[in-house]
């Protein structure tokens, strides 16, 4: 079955010392770091297509629109859902939303592109 707007996942972390601005040096307060965000994200994002997909292709990550809204702390638990939006050969368009216990930390688009995992892999070398 060829891949469809609508699917959708869920990552869930919690926010531990090791995923602060200050721990990944992108800034200097204990807080849950814009990459840690992004790599939440970008994880329900590769989740959402998980058994979608051709045997042999793999999704790579393309463009990435994330706005950080609000901080959490240690020890919050955050949740990202991405929801796949549009299909386009082979661009998937993603919105995301990545919450927390008071609400909306981030928004915004990622748009991956399925690729033939051995010639990716063959290219990068």
């Amino acid at each position: 079955m060829p891949l469809r707007p609508g699917l959708t996942a869920i990552a869930t972390m919690v926010v531990t010392e090791g995923d602060t601005a200050t721990a990944l040096g992108t800034g200097d307060v204990a807080v849950l770091a814009t990459p840690r965000v992004a790599t939440l994200a970008e994880a329900a994002t590769v989740q959402a297509v998980v058994g979608e997909l051709d045997d042999g292709t793999t999704t790579v990550g393309y463009r990435l629109q994330l706005d950080h809204l609000a901080p959490t702390a240690v020890g919050g638990q955050v949740q990202a859902e991405a929801i796949l939006e549009t299909v386009e050969g082979r661009r998937l368009t993603f919105r995301v939303s990545v919450t927390d216990g008071h609400g909306l930390v981030a928004a915004g688009r990622i748009t991956r592109v399925v690729v033939e995992r051995s010639r990716f892999i063959e290219k990068a070398s």
